[in-house]
């Protein structure tokens, strides 16, 4: 069953780069940009990164804090967020199972071949801790913009 507007967002817990745990929970009160990414370093992920860490503060503005996950190591995510200066918590879902909650690990086409692997997505989580708006099939550009407006 596909994860809707109006749904009450999947609890989770995963670790973050630096070390401690996130969960949901935490950010109670609080609007969560939940951004689903391939992998770190990468081309498409560094400028989304990127995008949101120049917006971050216009994010928390509005009240709404930031979290990127990807299956990628905390190893990797922490050589990721130093590289780039990124000022929100990178989140390791290796087993998949809060980007499959989230509708954002399925199948996709790459370099023309079908494969199972992260689909960009972001989620939108209000207060009331329920889906306000999703993102699927994220084109990188202008997508940041495009959230921060949907505040």
């Amino acid at each position: 069953m596909a994860l809707k507007v109006g749904d009450k967002a999947p609890r989770f817990t995963l670790p973050t780069d630096d070390g401690k745990e996130l969960s949901l929970e935490d950010f109670a009160g609080k609007r969560v940009v939940l951004y689903f990414y391939p992998k770190d370093s990468t081309p498409g992920c560094t400028r989304e990164a990127c995008g949101f860490r120049d917006l971050k503060a216009a994010f928390s503005k509005k009240g709404a804090v930031i979290l990127g996950v990807s299956k990628d190591s905390l190893a990797s995510h922490e050589k990721f967020r130093q590289k780039y200066e990124l000022n929100f918590p990178l989140l390791s879902d290796p087993d998949t199972k809060v980007m499959q909650a989230y509708g954002a690990w399925g199948e996709k086409v790459m370099y023309g071949k079908k494969i199972t692997g992260t689909l960009r997505t972001t989620v939108l989580i209000g207060k009331d801790g329920k889906v306000e708006r999703i993102w699927p099939k994220v084109k990188v550009d202008g997508h940041m913009e495009d959230v921060l407006a949907s505040l």
